[in-house]
C-alpha cells in the first residue's frame, strides 16, 4: 500500500525501462542530452515527492482511521453500556407500567364499583325520601284517627286539638307544597274544635268525689242517734259593747248598746235557756218519714247501701269522662234518691251532698262532636294520587 508506483513510458515494456539508463550512459558525453532526458528529471523529483506525500496521507490516513477505529469501539463500549442500561430501564418501566396496568384497572374496577353504589345510594335515598313522606302521612293518619275515636267516645277535645296541632306541625317541617290542602283541612278541624263550648269535666268530676268522700259521714235515718236539723240562720247581733251609730246630724241611727251588767245576765239566761231547750228536744223527737222501710235498715244492710251509693256516683264519674249522658243523668237520679230516702235530709252534710249533686246534674253533656273527616279524607287522597 506504501509502494510508490514507477512511471515508464508509453508503450514500453518493464525490460526495456531497465535498459534504457545504460544506453543514456554509454552515449558520449560531448553529445547534448535530449529533450525527453531533460524532462525525465524534474519528473523523477515530482513523483519521488508525491511519493512522499502520498506516503504521508497514507500514513496519517491510516492514524486517523486507526483513531476513528479505536474511538468507535470506545462509543460502542459505551453504546452497549447504554442499551444494557436502557434495557434495564425499559424492564423497569415495563415492569412499573403492567403494574400501573394492574393498578388501573383495580382503580377502574373501584370506581365503577363506587359508580354503582352511588347509583343505588342515589336510588335508596329517593326511595327513602319518598317513603318518609308516606311514613309521615301513615303516622299522621293513625294519630287523627285515634283522636276522632276518642272525640266520639270520650269527647276528648283537648286530646284531639294536640293531635291536630302536632300532626300540621309536622307536615310544616317538610315544607311542601303538596301538603297545603292537608294543612287547611286540619286548619279547619282546629277551628270546628275551638268553637265548641266547653265542659268543666275536671270541676264536675272534682264535685264528685268530694260527695264520694262525704257517703260514709252522711247521717242516716236509721242510726240510733239522728243529727238534729240544721238551725236556721239568725240575723247578726249587735256586738257587746258597741256604740251607737250616729248619722250627719247627731241623731242615734242604730239603738243605743245596753249597759255591761245587763248584757252579761241576758247572755247567760239565753245560753241556760238554749241548753234547756235542747235537752227538751232530745227526750221526745218527732219525725215524718214517708219510707218506713229505712227506718228498719241494719247496720249491713246499712253499709251496703252507702257503698251502692259511692258506685252510683262513681259509674257517673266514668259516664262523665266517656261523654254518655244518659248513664251519667240516670246514675245521679239514683244516688239523689237514695240520698233523700234512706239519709237524714235535714242534716247540714246531707244538704251540702245533695246540693253538689244538683250543681252536677245541671252540667250539659250532650255536646254533639265533631269529626276530623277532613283531615283524614285529605292526607287519605294525597296517599292516593301518590
Amino acid at each position: 500500500m506504501n509502494e510508490m508506483p514507477t512511471l515508464s513510458e508509453p508503450n514500453a515494456t518493464p525490460g526495456s525501462a531497465v535498459k534504457t539508463a545504460p544506453q543514456a550512459a554509454d552515449q558520449p558525453a560531448g553529445r547534448a542530452p535530449s529533450l525527453l532526458e531533460q524532462l525525465q528529471k524534474p519528473m523523477s523529483i515530482a513523483v519521488i515527492v508525491l511519493a512522499v506525500l502520498l506516503a504521508a496521507q497514507s500514513w496519517s490516513t491510516s492514524k486517523q482511521i486507526r483513531n476513528l477505529r479505536e474511538e468507535v469501539a470506545k462509543r460502542l463500549q459505551k453504546g452497549d453500556v447504554s442499551n444494557a442500561e436502557t434495557g434495564v430501564l425499559a424492564r423497569n418501566v415495563q415492569e412499573g407500567t403492567k403494574e400501573l396496568q394492574i393498578k388501573v384497572g383495580a382503580l377502574e374496577n373501584r370506581q365503577s364499583e363506587t359508580q354503582s353504589q352511588q347509583l343505588a345510594l342515589e336510588q335508596l335515598y329517593n326511595d327513602l325520601s319518598k317513603n318518609r313522606d308516606e311514613w309521615a302521612l301513615t303516622e299522621i293518619e293513625q294519630v287523627l284517627s285515634t283522636a276522632s275515636q276518642q272525640l266520639q267516645l270520650a269527647g276528648n277535645v283537648p286530646g284531639a286539638l294536640i293531635a291536630l296541632q302536632n300532626a300540621d306541625r309536622s307536615l310544616s317541617r317538610s315544607d311542601k307544597p303538596q301538603f297545603i290542602t292537608i294543612r287547611r283541612a286540619i286548619g279547619r278541624d282546629m277551628e270546628k274544635l275551638k268553637a265548641l263550648p266547653s265542659v268543666d269535666s275536671t270541676g264536675v268530676a272534682l264535685r264528685l268525689d268530694a260527695v264520694i268522700a262525704q257517703v260514709d259521714s252522711l247521717p242516716m235515718l236509721s242510726d240510733e242517734t239522728p243529727a238534729l236539723p240544721a238551725a236556721p240562720e239568725k240575723p247578726g247581733k249587735a256586738k257587746a259593747g258597741a256604740k251607737p251609730v250616729r248619722d250627719a246630724s247627731g241623731k242615734l241611727v242604730g239603738p243605743p248598746a245596753p249597759e255591761p251588767l245587763l248584757q252579761k245576765v241576758r247572755d247567760g239566761f239565753n245560753t241556760w235557756s238554749g241548753d234547756m231547750w235542747a235537752d227538751v228536744r232530745q227526750l221526745i223527737r218527732i219525725r215524718r218519714v214517708d219510707t218506713p222501710e229505712a227506718l228498719m235498715l241494719s247496720p249491713t244492710q246499712a253499709y251496703f247501701l252507702r257503698e251502692n251509693v259511692k258506685l252510683r256516683l262513681l259509674n257517673a264519674r266514668m259516664a262523665l269522662l266517656s261523654r254518655n249522658e244518659t248513664a251519667f243523668r240516670n246514675d245521679l237520679i239514683a244516688a239523689q234518691d237514695a240520698l233523700a230516702k234512706y239519709f237524714d235530709t235535714r242534716a247540714k252534710s246531707t244538704q251540702t251532698a245533695q246540693a253538689l249533686l244538683r250543681q252536677v246534674q245541671g252540667s250539659n253533656l250532650a255536646i254533639e262532636m265533631p269529626t276530623l273527616s277532613d283531615s283524614l279524607t285529605a292526607v287519605r287522597n294525597y296517599k292516593a294520587k301518590s
